[in-house]
Parts: C-alpha cells; sequence; structure tokens
C-alpha cells in the first residue's frame, strides 16, 4: 500500500524517534556544506592567486571591480557556511537539535544562492578578460541560468513524483 508520499517516516518504512531524524538531518547538511566548501574555496583559492600574475596589471577597471566583488563573494560563501560550525559550537549540548537542523537548512540554501552567484561571476570575469564584456556576460549569464534551472528543476521534478513502497 502507498503512502503517496503524506505518512510519517514509520510508515515507510523508516524506523527512528524524532531525535534520531533531526541527528541524520543535522549529518546530511553537514555532508552537503563539506561538498560547498570544497568547490568554493578552491575557487577562493585561485582569485586570490590573480593579483600576483603577470597579466593581472592590464586589467580595466570594470574588470578589477568584478574581481574585487568575487574576492568579497568568496568570502561571504566561506563565512555564511561556516556559521553554521559557529552554530553548531554555540548551541552544542543545548538540546536544539531541531533548531540546528532548521537555522543549518536556510545557511545551505543561502550557500547555495551565494555560490552560484560566485561561480557565473567567476565564468564571467574570466570570459571577460579573455573575449571581452559581451563573452563575459553571455558566459557568466549562462553559467548562472544553468545553474538556476538544474538546481531548481530537478529537486522540483522529485518532489512531484510520488514514490511507491516496492522502489
Amino acid at each position: 500500500m502507498s503512502t503517496g508520499g503524506t505518512g510519517s517516516d514509520t510508515e515507510r518504512g523508516r524506523h527512528e524517534t524524532p531525535t534520531e531524524r533531526w541527528d541524520r538531518n543535522w549529518v546530511d547538511i553537514q555532508q552537503e556544506l563539506r561538498i560547498v566548501q570544497t568547490g568554493t574555496q578552491i575557487l577562493a583559492g585561485f582569485l586570490l592567486t590573480l593579483p600576483f600574475q603577470q597579466r593581472f596589471t592590464s586589467l580595466t577597471d570594470r574588470q578589477e571591480t568584478i574581481y574585487l566583488v568575487l574576492v568579497v563573494l568568496a568570502v561571504v560563501v566561506t563565512v555564511v557556511a561556516l556559521s553554521a560550525v559557529a552554530t553548531h559550537r554555540l548551541v552544542f549540548r543545548q538540546r536544539q537539535k531541531h533548531d540546528l537542523v532548521r537555522a543549518g537548512n536556510v545557511i545551505l540554501i543561502v550557500t547555495l544562492i551565494a555560490s552560484a552567484l560566485l561561480f557565473s561571476g567567476t565564468v564571467l570575469f574570466v570570459f571577460d578578460v579573455v573575449l571581452g564584456g559581451i563573452g563575459g556576460i553571455v558566459g557568466g549569464a549562462a553559467v548562472f541560468i544553468g545553474t538556476g534551472v538544474l538546481w531548481t528543476s530537478l529537486p522540483f521534478a522529485l518532489r512531484r513524483t510520488a514514490r511507491d513502497e516496492t522502489d
């Protein structure tokens, strides 16, 4: 018998207490943050090495502005992602795992949005330096739109799909 996605975890075959569910959800959020942090930290490291490259001195004022915005955005992504760690440390052993999971979810979503901006901005910057302004705009917009479509269409499609217990 299918519950059509409306039943409790126990009805769907998961036998865990609310505390176990919050623990599992928090572990999931931590793993997802690790994945995001790795990519953004590598990108931030790349951005921080650019001023030491010979060609960096030939950037236009617009390119320098884009670059500085990207450095700030890379720092923002890192700080926001690490705020989940700080929050966990400050509420550790306070019996607030449910609040931590809710806050962690918001932190992760904000981190993903900022990461999408960072990725598309980096493409905009590189394409702008290599191809010029129009190339940068097209490249950055393509990455931003592509990321938005991929990161929203697949999850929304999965949310509309009812799972059968026999799967």
